[in-house]
């Protein structure tokens, strides 16, 4: 077994930088997340943090996908397109969802901002239930049980919201995921509720343990402006008729590769990269030529995820290796 850590062990380095650099960011953004600040000032303070602290570098080093910052009934895949002035509010509850790659190895870490103490027992719910999924997970354990362990914990908690007392409930059809090299989602699903999924976790796998509650009716749909896209890992190759859509497929191909990306990249001087593009990888009049990528299969979009308006969601994540001698927990910091 020390053999096989040591012919992984540069893997595990990659892994440990780019979870460092993870924490740096958040430390630092963990400063400035105050009510009032504008969502999209701070994607941007923190995406420039974090390019600088893991020297982007186009696909060899970067930011691992956009920051998420999905608010109350919104729970995941939601970042502020440009013009979108959202401004974060005192009674907001806020995901922030954020990654780093070195090497294509993807760091995937979130945690939950709330100022009003009101929501306590909702972020408490989901902290520990992700760390119950964590304690759960290793090499041989089924998917499956380790759903059951994060929705006992899950659902132990209700939270009082004006007068009315609310159940916790796990947002069933979200989950955790493995991950590879350049993809986010590698391919197994760690559900977050009971479940029949008999697969097993196994050694040098990467995964994202996550857990999403919820006052709601814990269940999520697509909705609202699409943000976030990502080129098909196993993209079919398709003629292209629009030139447009060839230019922009190149430039998502050198920036981006198979790792997401979102519109207000696009729109930067240097496009989403300065070490790929310099500052000439702005790209003007795109959308149709995205909507083309996206309708023939290449590019998927990824809409917010929402559950019932009104209602409130929570998130908590960490990414984790399972060394055939120990299970590492990547992400995990002084914070959460």
């Amino acid at each position: 077994l020390r053999h096989d850590e040591r012919l992984s062990s540069s893997l595990y380095d990659q892994l440990r930088h780019a979870s460092e650099v993870h924490r740096q960011v958040r430390h630092h953004a963990q400063s400035f997340v105050r009510p009032g600040i504008k969502l999209v000032d701070m994607c941007t303070r923190l995406e420039n943090l974090n390019r600088q602290l893991v020297q982007e570098d186009g696909l060899r080093r970067g930011i691992g996908f956009p920051t998420g910052c999905s608010l109350n009934h919104v729970a995941a895949h939601y970042t502020p397109n440009n013009g979108d002035d959202t401004v974060l509010q005192y009674d907001d509850v806020m995901k922030v969802d954020f990654g780093t790659q070195i090497d294509g190895r993807i760091i995937d870490s979130a945690w939950t901002v709330a100022f009003n103490p009101r929501y306590d027992p909702l972020l408490e719910a989901v902290k520990e239930a992700t760390d119950a999924g964590i304690r759960a997970a290793g090499i041989d354990v089924r998917l499956c049980d380790v759903g059951e362990a994060i929705q006992e914990v899950m659902e132990s908690y209700e939270v009082e919201l004006d007068g009315k007392t609310f159940p916790v409930k796990c947002i069933r059809n979200l989950n955790g995921h493995s991950i590879g090299p350049y993809q986010i989602h590698a391919g197994k699903s760690v559900p977050i509720v009971k479940s029949s999924d008999e697969t097993k976790m196994e050694e040098n796998e990467i995964f994202a343990i996550e857990t999403f509650g919820t006052t709601g009716r814990g269940y999520i749909v697509e909705d609202l402006e699409c943000s976030h896209y990502m080129k098909n890992f196993h993209a079919p190759h398709v003629p292209l008729r629009l030139s447009g859509a060839k230019k922009l497929l190149a430039h998502v191909n050198k920036t981006f590769g198979t790792l997401a990306f979102c519109r207000r990249w696009l729109e930067r001087e240097d496009g989403g990269s300065f070490a790929v593009n310099g500052n000439k990888g702005k790209q003007e009049k795109y959308l149709g030529a995205l909507k083309n990528l996206c309708d023939v299969g290449i590019v998927q979009p990824y809409p917010p995820l929402v559950d019932v308006k009104g209602c409130y969601t929570a998130q908590y994540e960490h990414t984790l290796v399972l060394r055939p001698t120990c299970k590492e927990i990547l992400s995990r910091g002084d914070d959460y």
